[in-house]
């Protein structure tokens, strides 16, 4: 497996929803989401699938050469859930038996946006995820780092929202600072996350 990242395509995308539904399975909101254990899969391929159509063609997805995970970066002022974009993430809850968790899970989702930072000018990591299989190698820091290094080249900073704990130590290596909590509707806390660049020739 090459550590390598390289830019993801739409053709991608159905391989890179396989992953990042992996990855997150056992994630704390995507339990709250979508508590059930047998849906959760399906529903969360789905989900990456529309998280994936809204962001790839803005340019900045990353994943290395055999698909094992991929960093979603939204560029500056490209942040915002559009009306496309939502009506393709409802289909995450297209199967009946999760309509009634989709309105808590959409006033949820609504609320963090709603707290996200509007100035300055900032990149968004939407998502990062890496198969079990393949992590604790180093390759979510290798997907992150071509942004990484354009925010610190450009003099932008980034922001992202953890929803694990266990994982706000390693976007702090990565130059992350906690800004808030946010508390889901009966549900887990996230982590509001804002990353400074560095001056150049900065460790």
């Amino acid at each position: 497996m090459s550590l390598d990242p390289i830019e993801a395509s739409d053709r991608d995308r159905a391989a890179l929803s396989r992953a990042l539904a992996a990855a997150f399975f056992d994630d704390p909101v995507s339990a709250w989401a979508i508590p059930p254990l047998a849906l959760r899969e399906r529903a969360l391929r789905r989900f990456f699938s529309a998280l994936l159509a809204a962001k790839l063609p803005g340019g900045f997805v990353y994943t290395n050469d055999d698909r094992a995970g991929s960093a979603l970066w939204a560029a500056p002022g490209g942040w915002k859930t559009t009306a496309v974009d939502g009506l393709r993430i409802a289909t995450t809850f297209s199967d009946p038996r999760l309509w009634p968790r989709g309105p808590l899970v959409a006033r949820g989702l609504l609320a963090v946006e709603r707290l996200h930072p509007r100035v300055p000018k900032h990149f968004y990591l939407a998502a990062l995820g890496v198969v079990p299989q393949a992590q604790g190698k180093g390759l979510g820091s290798r997907l992150m780092r071509p942004v990484l290094d354009l925010c610190d080249a450009e003099g932008l900073p980034a922001y992202l929202e953890s929803s694990k704990e266990v994982n706000v130590p390693f976007y702090e290596r990565h130059g992350f600072q906690v800004t808030r909590e946010l508390a889901l509707p009966r549900g887990p806390t996230a982590w509001a996350m804002w990353r400074e660049p560095l001056e150049h020739g900065a460790a």
